[in-house]
């Protein structure tokens, strides 16, 4: 399963005793792949080092950048989906061009994907995405 992961999901999942650290050990396990693109690593990186430190930034980077279940794209096209939020665009696109099977997001921007009929993204929350994942 290919997954396009917002920042939003990404940070609560780093502390071993937040709830959603279970992302961090489904992506241990190889339950699915993360896809990524250059841009949104830059923003994994700036976002964790403001919220955690430069050197949680640098080791949640480096461990995306080498895992086996990480696919790295870059979207082809701009859709520019969301209006209200253009700097969310980078995710929605590359769901798209990678052919994500799911755009996991705790945003309401991308509820405006959800009333399209072209192109489809299935969006859906970390919450939902961790009963799929049955953890």
């Amino acid at each position: 399963m290919r997954v396009v992961i917002d920042t939003n999901c990404l940070i609560p999942s780093i502390p071993r005793h937040n709830p959603e650290y279970w992302l961090y050990l489904s992506f241990r396990n190889k339950d699915f792949d993360w896809v990524i693109s250059n841009e949104i690593l830059l923003e994994y990186a700036e976002k964790l080092e403001e919220f955690y430190s430069q050197n949680t930034a640098e080791l949640v980077t480096s461990i995306l950048s080498t895992a086996a279940n990480v696919i790295f794209a870059e979207p082809y096209i701009k859709w520019s989906l969301i209006k209200n939020d253009p700097d969310d665009n980078k995710f929605s696109d590359l769901a798209i061009s990678a052919n994500a099977n799911l755009l996991v997001t705790n945003d309401r921007h991308f509820d405006v994907l959800k009333k399209l009929p072209f192109p489809t993204v299935k969006v859906i929350s970390l919450k939902e995405f961790q009963e799929i994942m049955g953890y």
